[in-house]
């Protein structure tokens, strides 16, 4: 197993408050990552998948006061959202008996539902972290490839081969859209959402058109909607929104949308290898959707991320503002030969870009301009995981 770069921020959080939230979709680690911290302190775990485990927190109050000096572990809190209202009393209990943080370890995959009951019921005593799969600084620059081909997810990046790792992707979708996704209350139909999960790969890193989405479907605008805010809720797809402060021009309002693990959306593609995707279409956007992610990933936590593009196409594919308003402009290209045209200076220029940058899949740094930068990917996120 790979170490976590997210391991001793929650432990930072773990030392600071009564309860944290560990966000992600499933199998991306978080159980795993979560005994491990068991193993450093005393601990109880629970998981409320399991009927056994529910069963003990039919008088939750009762249970939590016997593990108070614990760190209490609970694995899809979800399921038992009633708990949350409990929780507050209990936190606040454990605090006048002089336990102020490390209380509970709450692990979920759905991140709205999680945020609203949390937030509702235990504002001012609860932090938030969000586990992805593994990204460009938790691997090994030689295997930055394998990463883009195979997503992060450990099971399928650390598979023996290409094909074992696709088997585990094609299951982890059908399981998700026969088992888990039913269990949050949807009632979309398995076989619609399939659907739309590939049209969105199809249309990776592109500017969302819900009335076409909603024409291949057979539905409206507002279902297609429903279906996006669901993929999103679960941490499955990234809605990334449009610059929208005024820079005296006309600019694109829509979101760009995207399946947030390259290797869920080469999966939903029959994209097997490397050799594959290089020759396919959707080859640049898994490309830039890969290192979005892992840029957002690795910044500084307040970090706002947008894309700006103008009614006339002049465009930045990422636009980081981070704590501070320092503005990062970054142009994404698949390339070993990066090169930039002038709508990005033009853009750059609009959005007053502290510093620019051209990612590319190479390593070395070098100058484009005179005040752009050409960059690979992990140097990059380096450089943003230093401005924390």
């Amino acid at each position: 197993m790979l170490p976590r770069r997210l391991s001793a921020r929650l432990k930072h959080l773990l030392a600071h408050s009564p309860a944290v939230v560990l966000l992600g979709p499933r199998q991306v680690g978080k159980t795993t990552l979560a005994l491990e911290i068991a193993e450093t302190r005393p601990s109880v775990y629970l998981d409320l998948e399991d009927e056994t485990d529910r069963i003990k927190l039919s008088d939750p109050v009762r249970y939590f006061a016997d593990h108070e000096r614990e760190l209490v572990i609970l694995d899809e809190v979800h399921r038992l959202p009633e708990l949350f209202q409990r929780l507050r009393g209990v936190i606040d209990r454990g605090r006048r008996h002089g336990k102020d943080h490390g209380q509970f370890l709450l692990l979920g995959s759905a991140a709205m539902d999680l945020l609203r009951q949390s937030g509702e019921s235990l504002a001012g005593r609860i932090s938030y972290l969000e586990l992805g799969p593994f990204d460009a600084l938790e691997v090994a620059p030689a295997a930055l490839d394998t990463l883009w081909v195979r997503g992060g997810f450990p099971r399928s990046f650390l598979a023996d081969n290409d094909d074992l790792s696709m088997e585990w992707r094609r299951d982890f979708i059908r399981t998700y859209l026969e088992r888990d996704i039913p269990q949050f209350g949807s009632r979309i139909p398995a076989e619609t959402l399939r659907r739309f999960w590939t049209m969105l790969a199809h249309n990776q890193s592109q500017i969302f058109n819900a009335a076409h989405l909603a024409s291949g479907l057979g539905v409206d605008g507002k279902t297609v909607a429903s279906y996006l805010d669901l993929l999103v809720d679960l941490l499955l797809v990234r809605r990334l929104p449009a610059w929208h402060r005024n820079v005296g021009k006309r600019l694109v309002k829509a979101p760009k949308v995207y399946v947030r693990d390259s290797g869920i959306a080469h999966a939903l593609l029959g994209i097997r290898d490397k050799e594959t995707l290089l020759g396919h279409p959707v080859a640049g956007p898994t490309w830039e959707s890969f290192v979005t992610e892992t840029l957002i990933a690795a910044a500084p936590d307040g970090t706002e991320a947008h894309f700006y593009r103008t009614a006339t196409g002049t465009e930045v594919d990422l636009v980081l503002t981070l704590p501070g308003g320092l503005l990062w402009a970054i142009e994404i290209k698949r390339s070993s030969a990066p090169s930039v045209e002038r709508g990005f200076h033009i853009a750059c220029a609009d959005l007053k870009a502290k510093k620019r940058f051209v990612v590319y899949p190479g390593h070395e740094r070098f100058p484009l301009h005179a005040d752009t930068v050409a960059i690979g990917l992990s140097g990059l996120a380096r450089a943003l995981q230093a401005e924390k």
